[in-house]
């Protein structure tokens, strides 16, 4: 194996997933609630090593055999993440004793996996940063794909499950009934701003 090769894929993969978005913001609520963790890190980092597997492999071909894709993608994950903003919007002047003071689960596993899924498979920005981004970088290791889409995923792997469960740390921080309505509100900023750029470009 190539390490620098993987090691460029590492940080390439970890460079663009860090960044706060919807999914990262589900993850991080979840943690926090301690909530299906394993089950939403597990869906996420998965979902992102199958992304990055085709972008390796073929991606080039996706745009040019479905070009109607992007706008569709665009405006159904624009929807879901304006009905989330919504919900989020609504728990955040709701009352209660704060995010994680009850230790409530947040949602049934199957609801919580359809809505992770949901925020992951319909933003057409993770398209664009798995499949096409990666998959255009990764063309500059001929012969070693393999070796930086393994960096990549790794990256994504740390990075899901670091959040998941390192969000317990900041738990003191959000039972506190205002410091949980201040995420669900940023959470739900987050959602609207990412839905008006997918419309913008849709």
């Amino acid at each position: 194996m190539d390490f620098s090769v993987f090691i460029t894929g590492f940080g390439m993969g970890l460079g663009l997933i860090v960044a706060i978005g919807a999914q990262n913001a589900f993850v991080l609520r979840q943690g926090l609630r301690g909530s299906h963790v394993l089950a939403v890190c597990l869906a996420c980092a998965v979902s992102d090593a199958i992304l990055i597997a085709i972008g390796v492999t073929s991606f080039a071909g996706i745009a040019r055999i479905l070009p109607w894709l992007d706008p569709v993608m665009r405006i159904a994950g624009a929807a879901f993440l304006i009905w989330y903003a919504i919900r989020s919007l609504r728990s955040a002047f709701a009352p209660g004793d704060g995010l994680v003071a009850d230790g409530a689960e947040g949602g049934t596993l199957a609801r919580t996996l359809v809505t992770c899924l949901a925020l992951t498979w319909l933003n057409p920005h993770v398209y664009l940063d798995t499949v096409v981004l990666l998959g255009t970088i990764s063309t500059q290791f001929a012969g070693s794909q393999v070796v930086f889409a393994s960096g990549a995923i790794t990256a994504s792997f740390v990075f899901f499950f670091s959040l998941g469960y390192g969000a317990r740390w900041l738990r003191p921080l959000f039972a506190r009934p205002s410091a949980g309505r201040i995420l669900d509100a940023a959470i739900a900023l987050v959602m609207t701003a990412i839905a008006i750029r997918l419309l913008a470009g849709a």
